[in-house]
């Protein structure tokens, strides 16, 4: 078992979002994921959860992993989930996983844990 977790200030996703708009997004979100979320603090968990489960999986975003090779979505629950592109999962194989998101007090936190 892996664990990953990140957190990240509300306002500097806010920023972001102010200085570049959509395009901010776009660098870090798949389609569905943009009509998915809203509100600033849920792009920010986002942006955690990506940070996070890059961390569980010991690469960190990039040229092995990048934002975009991660898919969250919500299970029949409600409850964040996240599967990996074809292309990642070439290289990382994960038997069972789980993600938790929450945003208080103007920060985003994401935990991953991914079993290998």
């Amino acid at each position: 078992m892996k664990i990953g977790t990140d957190i990240v200030e509300i306002k500097r996703i806010e920023k972001a979002l102010t200085q570049f708009g959509d395009k901010f997004k776009q660098r870090f979100l798949n389609p569905q994921e943009i009509e998915f979320v809203q509100k600033t603090a849920s792009i920010a968990g986002f942006w955690a959860a990506k940070e996070a489960i890059a961390k569980a999986l010991g690469c960190g975003i990039g040229s092995e992993l990048t934002f975009h090779d991660i898919i969250i979505t919500k299970n029949s629950r409600g409850a964040p989930t996240f599967i990996l592109s074809k292309e990642a999962q070439k290289i990382h194989q994960i038997k069972t996983s789980s993600l938790s998101i929450s945003h208080d007090g103007g920060f985003a936190i994401a935990v991953a844990v991914i079993s290998q």
